[in-house]
């Protein structure tokens, strides 16, 4: 067995403490300056942004070709592009409408509304405990359950 398995000399940890450093703080940077909604409740889009970011800040720490420079240029990049579809989503409906998802009715005056939640790919179960999270014991006493742009159920009685 090779040694450059498992050590291969101390220039490959030094790099990645560095550039992961460095490129840590560039992140945190970039973000904080783009404010408070890139940093938000996430929706599927805001999701897959970062992911790209996490997969981008991998390959900046891992992969010795890429240098710091152009690895945060990359990730300036997306948060960037992050910025731009956001404020444009808040100015544009049809852009909006192309990113965002809208929000689903499931339930309305305590009935299951069973269309809406197949589409929505939601069970009954699913509804059923976002009641009790939100401390109700009978669908009679609901007026809404709403499927947001975030995953998450909201109650109202």
């Amino acid at each position: 067995m090779s040694g450059a398995i498992l050590f291969d000399g101390w220039s490959g940890p030094l790099r990645i403490l560095t550039v992961g450093t460095l490129a840590y703080l560039g992140l945190v940077l970039l973000l904080r300056l783009t404010g408070k909604r890139t940093l938000s409740k996430m929706n599927a889009f805001d999701l897959v942004v970062t992911v790209a970011l996490g997969s981008t800040l991998a390959t900046v720490l891992l992969d010795r070709d890429v240098p710091l420079l152009e690895g945060l240029a990359a990730l300036g990049l997306l948060v960037l592009l992050q910025y731009v579809i956001t404020w444009g989503s808040v100015r544009s409906p049809t852009l909006r409408r192309l990113v965002k998802s809208e929000p689903s009715l499931l339930v309305r005056d305590g009935s299951y509304l069973p269309g809406a939640m197949r589409q929505a790919r939601v069970t009954r179960d699913e509804v059923d405990a976002a009641l009790r999270q939100h401390g109700v014991g009978d669908l009679s006493q609901v007026r809404l359950v709403v499927l947001e742009t975030d995953g998450s159920l909201s109650v109202v009685t």
